[in-house]
């Protein structure tokens, strides 16, 4: 997965957790195991939080789309 250019930030789009675990269809449990790596279900490929101020994270729209993709293309 590669991060998008700065050359696209006109369509860079940062989500908020609820819209990633409405877009993903994962708990907030279940999202927050596949983020560490301690956990049976970390998933390296799953998106990273980027960092927005002192207490607020967001995530890349393109990575969490690429991410549901390559579920997708995974199950067949």
């Amino acid at each position: 997965m590669t991060a998008p250019s700065l050359t696209t930030a006109g369509s860079l789009r940062i989500l908020k957790i609820h819209e990633v675990l409405e877009m993903t269809s994962l708990s907030r449990a279940t999202h927050f195991a596949k983020l560490n790596v301690n956990s049976s279900s970390y998933d390296p490929d799953y998106p990273k939080p980027i960092k927005l101020g002192a207490r607020s994270v967001g995530y890349v729209e393109q990575e969490v789309i690429e991410w549901l993709q390559a579920r997708m293309e995974a199950r067949s």
